[in-house]
């Protein structure tokens, strides 16, 4: 079965929000990625990029995740007074990942086609043909929710 979880974009100051976000709700973050750490040949990061945040995930309760990340200046800034946020779905499974991919982006916009990532796990990204943002992801040394 696929959870759902918020995802919201930041303008460079993810870190800032999901730390005052962990000192409400409490929690460690399970993953922090800074585009530093997926700097390679093909994917170069200037340097004014390279500590902002990639992806971030806090857990809030038992089986749900607050994430987000820092958009790149290269792809310009996020409304803030518009929508700025995405529906992340975490499956079970590359196939299930696939399913709900392709059936949700249906007579939409794909951003990024479901492939492995650079940072290990099956993901895609798309908005549908509602103008709602979807981003799929299948990590494969994820346990299963409790």
């Amino acid at each position: 079965m696929a959870l759902i979880n918020p995802h919201i974009n930041f303008n460079g100051n993810a870190e800032e929000a999901f730390t005052f976000y962990k000192s409400v709700f409490g929690g460690e973050f399970t993953k922090i990625i800074r585009f530093k750490d997926l700097a390679n040949d093909e994917f170069k990061i200037e340097e004014k990029e390279a500590n902002k945040i990639m992806h971030i995930a806090l857990p809030i309760g038992r089986c749900n995740m607050l994430m987000g990340n820092d958009v790149p200046e290269i792809l310009g800034r996020t409304n803030e007074n518009e929508n700025r946020s995405k529906i992340a779905i975490s499956t079970e499974s590359k196939e299930e990942a696939d399913k709900l991919y392709h059936g949700l982006s249906a007579g939409g916009q794909i951003e990024m086609p479901i492939a492995d990532s650079p940072w290990g796990t099956y993901f895609g990204m798309f908005r549908d043909k509602y103008g709602i943002e979807w981003m799929v992801d299948f990590d494969p040394n994820q346990k299963a929710p409790l």
